[in-house]
């Protein structure tokens, strides 16, 4: 039989240290997203459906370019955030890993292209 301290028990089972820092992170985001979600959705519903000249004017309005590369890059941050959270809970193993990394590099992907076109419409590349 082993006698073992509480703390020898606890050792490697316990926080990583990180855990504060992302749901923290995950806060702030989606304090973000609040304000930034209207300020993306009004601009852009309303000029749905009108010529690809005044959306163009629309986004080439700096604070709507501004909203929407900040927007881009909140939410997909966030997606990031939520989905790393579900895969450390139900992923084991050598996938957990794969799928992080996979999700991380998607997420980044996905914010650089949104971010770029409405950066090509604002300077009307």
């Amino acid at each position: 039989m082993r006698y073992l301290t509480d703390r020898k028990r606890a050792t490697g089972l316990g926080s990583a240290r990180s855990g504060t820092g992302h749901f923290w992170e995950q806060r702030v985001s989606a304090i973000a997203l609040v304000v930034l979600t209207p300020l993306f959705i009004f601009p852009l519903a309303y000029n749905m459906g009108d010529s690809y000249e005044a959306v163009r004017a629309a986004y080439g309005n700096p604070v709507n370019a501004i909203v929407a590369v900040a927007f881009m890059i909140t939410a997909f941050l966030h997606f990031f955030q939520g989905i790393q959270v579900v895969i450390e809970d139900y992923v084991h193993g050598r996938w957990e890993l794969v799928l992080i990394i996979t999700t991380r590099l998607l997420s980044a992907a996905f914010a650089l292209i949104g971010s770029l076109a409405i950066l090509k419409i604002f300077f009307g590349a």
